[in-house]
């Protein structure tokens, strides 16, 4: 202990231990009000809250077929909670990735169906930096229009999905619809060998190693490059940035376009690995459970990669719930909503705990509690 916190030895190690708990013991802590706030309205519609969650236990993580089901949603929730995240460090809060993912989707379905022919490597690249670049250019959008007009960027990101949407239903459903499509208008399916398989060994696609390798480089590029430092720098204090010297421009558009491009990616992966081809499905609501993702994480890429897996995991149980307890599958959906209010208002608490602030341990003049 002394040769990792220094001659201080074990008070040191204290000191470290809780400057790092209240990112973690804050949102564990919403986390467990808000299942507590579910709970009670279950119980008001005369389930039992037990059930529930054992139910959901099972239909999350019960068995080796619905861990890999959980996996497989955690999947695009990395990359979406990427796309919230990055932004944060700039004190923006983008919550949009729903549009970069559809538009994402739907680039890479045409990529694929225009290249058909070529190596399957190239074709699942060029797909890949089509998804990328469409997700990149939406969202880098929002942040020229934060930086260069002042447009709030929450709004903005949120009005552009809603365009995204419509933009991904006018192709899908015109140009780009594949005849045979009838019931369900849908692109061209891609052919088998640019399809993206799974893992050997699970039945989850490759697209749960592309998210956690992103939250990766994520954490790299925040915490040990000279870009993230100088977004914490922004986010912290624009004006300061500025006098700094810093060009707060670009770094606002080139974080809000990478964050888009992993939202892009998202959806790339959904066409490539899942649907097979751009549809309606691909507006499944993943931008907005990553924002959840996001927050619960506290903007940490590394820690979205638990936290994914975990909201992957409810999401997954919606159907066991529906059936086994004659309750809707959009439950988990109330679930996340509740957890997201409680998060939002823990916000308050963040530094008003003694206990979490080693600095204030010798200052008897304050109660426990105060900050």
């Amino acid at each position: 202990m002394p040769a990792l916190f220094g001659a201080r030895g074990y008070p040191a190690a204290l000191e470290w231990m809780a400057r790092r708990a209240e990112t973690f013991v804050i949102p564990l802590a919403a986390l467990i009000v808000g299942m507590a706030l579910l709970s009670l309205f279950i119980a008001l519609v005369g389930k039992s809250p037990v059930l529930l969650y054992e139910t959901m236990w099972r239909g999350g993580f019960g068995s080796w077929f619905s861990i890999q089901n959980s996996l497989s949603r955690a999947a695009p929730l990395l990359l979406a909670a990427l796309c919230v995240a990055l932004p944060a460090r700039l004190g923006l809060v983008v919550i949009g990735g729903e549009g970069a993912i559809v538009l994402g989707g739907v680039a890479a379905a045409a990529i694929g169906v225009a290249l058909s022919g070529a190596p399957s490597f190239i074709v699942i690249l060029a797909m890949g930096v089509a998804g990328m670049a469409a997700g990149g250019i939406w969202i880098g959008a929002v942040g020229a229009l934060r930086h260069y007009r002042a447009v709030n960027e929450t709004i903005s990101s949120l009005l552009m999905a809603y365009i995204a949407i419509a933009l991904m239903n006018q192709l899908v459903e015109g140009p780009l619809r594949d005849p045979a499509s009838l019931n369900k208008p849908s692109t061209q399916p891609l052919a088998d060998i640019y399809r993206i398989g799974n893992i050997p060994g699970m039945d989850v696609h490759w697209g749960l190693i592309v998210g956690v390798v992103a939250c990766l480089l994520s954490w790299v590029l925040i915490e040990k490059t000279r870009w993230g430092f100088a977004a914490r720098i922004a986010g912290g204090n624009v004006r300061a940035a500025q006098v700094q010297g810093l060009a707060v421009g670009p770094l606002i558009v080139g974080f809000t376009a990478l964050a888009g491009g992993f939202a892009g990616l998202a959806g790339m992966l959904e066409v490539a690995a899942v649907q097979g081809s751009a549809n309606a499905s691909l507006a499944a609501g993943y931008g907005y459970t990553g924002i959840l993702v996001a927050f619960l994480a506290r903007h940490n890429p590394l820690a979205i990669v638990p936290v994914a897996i975990l909201l992957g995991g409810i999401d997954a149980s919606g159907g066991l719930i529906q059936r086994r307890m004659d309750l809707p599958d959009a439950t988990v959906l109330v679930l996340q909503g509740m957890i997201f209010i409680v998060i939002l208002f823990s916000e308050t608490f963040y530094g008003r705990f003694k206990a979490f602030n080693p600095d204030l341990w010798t200052r008897p003049d304050l109660p426990r509690g105060a900050a």
